[in-house]
């Protein structure tokens, strides 16, 4: 049970990590640079590589993989009791508000409290890992359903800000995000309630699936490395060139496009999606079925660290990026290819803070301040391995 708790602590961790590749771009340029290299003409050539690279290796990869470990969480935390883990997730959700409104526009705390609120209602009353199961692919293929909805009614309309900002919106965004106060508050609470329409009418049904479909994997044992290696081995080598085969027309096309807003913003976005899950679920099978060689590295411990601390990783992730960008003008100063160099410095600072932290305390700070809010409201809890 402690080597399956280590291998699930180092998923998430890498979950945690990769995540960055994605968000150093949103914290460091406009908001459109994140799905849009073209967001102020035609990007260069080493910043559309990199967005290529990105797109096909970490894009909406480790935001699934976070997704499906947050299902299996969920299942494994259903002993505790409804009314206990309402609570945890309930206070997942003011972290979250807070987060978005006073640190960080890209918060997605809130969106996995939220929905993960839904899904322990559906995993609690689903007997089957079958029916589970299917539950989170048919909510899947909704959520790419209504990209392709959105495709037909949206696709014509004006681009706006959001995919190719002006140059007074891109002053106005320097603005907020470098002197930030209550003009950046109301500027993300604005963004936030854009982000809740965008839950409710697509995003959440993706994130519901992959929830839904992380808890049937948990009950399977699947993701708990209950599995032989040789199996593990066998879905790496399938599942993540799959994913790659699947949305690599789509990076093309986009390319090809100079992404334009008709065919990128919704159209080609499909692909991705569709693609994540299989990538995701592939790079869990390369680490498992590699287990025992990686299990004993050094880097490996510093990982399952990470993983062990992910709430408190997210969040050191937010201060120390808003510090840099936001708060010493590195904002907008930076290409998406430079970007990528403050990847590494920023893991070292996570891995190192959760070892240190680690050998004093058994959890993280802000684990530790989670656990005691639930405690308060959601009483106390059986003592269970995790």
């Amino acid at each position: 049970m402690r080597e399956r708790i280590a291998m699930l602590d180092c998923a998430r961790g890498m979950a945690i990590l990769g995540i960055l590749l994605m968000n150093i771009t949103s914290f460091g340029l406009p908001k459109a640079a994140y799905l849009n290299p073209a967001f102020m003409g035609a990007p260069s050539l080493a910043d559309a590589w990199t967005w290529a690279l990105m797109d096909m290796l970490a894009q909406v990869k480790f935001l699934t993989l976070f997704a499906l470990l947050f299902g299996a969480g969920l299942q494994m935390l259903i002993p505790r009791g409804d009314r206990w883990i309402r609570s945890r997730l309930l206070w997942l959700m003011v972290f979250g508000l807070i987060h978005g409104i006073f640190f960080w526009d890209g918060d997605i705390l809130f969106d996995y409290a939220l929905v993960g609120l839904i899904c322990l209602g559906v995993i609690r009353r689903t007997d089957s890992v079958r029916g589970l199961m299917i539950g989170g692919i048919a909510l899947y293929i909704v959520g790419l359903c209504i990209l392709l909805l959105m495709q037909w009614l949206l696709a014509d309309a004006p681009p706006g800000r959001f995919w190719t900002p002006g140059v007074a919106d891109r002053i106005y965004e320097y603005y907020w995000q470098t002197t930030g106060g209550p003009e950046a508050w109301r500027v993300r609470l604005d963004l936030l309630q854009a982000s809740f329409m965008s839950l409710a009418a697509q995003y959440g049904w993706l994130l519901a699936g992959a929830m839904l479909i992380g808890a049937a994997l948990m009950r399977t044992g699947w993701l708990a490395g209950a599995m032989p290696l040789a199996h593990y081995r066998k879905m790496a080598a399938l599942l993540i060139p799959l994913g790659l085969a699947i949305n690599l027309p789509s990076v093309a096309a986009q390319w090809q496009s100079g992404w334009d807003y008709r065919w990128c913003a919704f159209l080609l976005q499909i692909p991705r999606e569709l693609g994540a899950p299989f990538q995701a679920l592939g790079y869990a099978a390369l680490w498992y079925g590699f287990w025992p060689t990686l299990g004993g590295l050094r880097i490996t411990r510093y990982i399952g660290n990470v993983g062990r601390m992910a709430l408190t990783n997210y969040l050191l992730q937010t201060l120390l990026c808003t510090l840099a960008f936001n708060q010493l003008g590195l904002f907008m100063a930076y290409s998406r290819a430079e970007l990528l160099l403050f990847v590494p410095p920023i893991w070292l600072a996570n891995m190192l803070f959760s070892t240190l932290w680690l050998r004093f305390f058994s959890q993280g700070p802000m684990e530790w301040l989670w656990r005691r809010l639930t405690r308060l409201t959601g009483g106390p809890s059986p003592s269970l391995a995790r």
